[in-house]
């Protein structure tokens, strides 16, 4: 069976390339027995499930047809779009994934997450991360009109641009202290995620036991997909 994983292809209207591709991909795997998994970040921003435009809508739709033909599809909220829940996955017919969620493939442990979580250097970020998951802070939030959503929206990339740019190069990557202690926690052979935008397979040694750590990319010059199969994983890079 193969699986498939992506992240970060942060999909919006401004940038119909990319929902193309996506598009595309999502064609090409119907007949094809197996999974995909969407790791955070499919849309640039998502105002709520029952605000989904037309983009949101076209997504879900294209999931549902590719779910139809026997293709098990698994969604894991990212940062930008935290507010993803149960009603879109429904009419996806998808599964949404707890993060970190642990899995077994080919008789390796596997640990998906995002990726945001490992960065805790960038404390500020945390915090707000923190935030953003409280179930109170979550219904208040999407009980809010459209528009106050979507300002609130454009407020925060605008502020995460302007934050990113004071951090150094480190401060917004994985710490190696966290990435070392998840595998540990979860006693994963594997710990694959995204949200660094930093494609890469990276090999380290936690208690004296080998382990790899893959990074996904992001879709914003093209795709960046991982296959899985019975012949090992593939770090695929396809320019647009």
């Amino acid at each position: 069976m193969t699986r498939l994983f992506a992240s970060d292809l942060h999909l919006d209207p401004a940038r119909p390339e990319v929902t193309e591709q996506f598009l595309g991909l999502l064609r090409n795997l119907e007949g094809e027995s197996g999974s995909l998994f969407l790791l955070g970040d499919l849309f640039e921003a998502w105002l709520g499930d029952d605000l989904p435009g037309a983009l949101g809508e076209t997504v879900a739709l294209a999931l549902r047809q590719l779910a139809d033909t026997g293709i098990a599809i698994y969604l894991m909220q990212g940062n930008r779009d935290v507010m993803l829940g149960q009603s879109f996955c429904q009419a996806a017919g998808a599964l949404l994934l707890e993060d970190p969620c642990l899995l077994e493939i080919h008789g390796s442990r596997v640990l998906l997450t995002h990726g945001d979580a490992l960065c805790t250097d960038d404390r500020a970020y945390q915090r707000l991360r923190a935030l953003l998951r409280d179930p109170d802070v979550r219904r208040n939030l999407l009980s809010l009109p459209e528009g106050q959503r979507r300002a609130l929206a454009g407020e925060a990339r605008a502020g995460s641009r302007a934050h990113q740019s004071r951090l150094s190069y480190e401060v917004m990557d994985v710490n190696p202290a966290a990435v070392e202690q998840v595998l540990r926690d979860a006693d994963a052979d594997v710990l694959l995620h995204g949200h660094t935008h930093r494609p890469g397979v990276h090999r380290l040694t936690v208690d004296g036991r080998e382990r790899t750590r893959i990074v996904l990319g992001d879709w914003h010059s093209g795709s960046s997909v991982l296959r899985w199969d019975e012949q090992g994983y593939r770090l695929l890079e396809q320019p647009r």
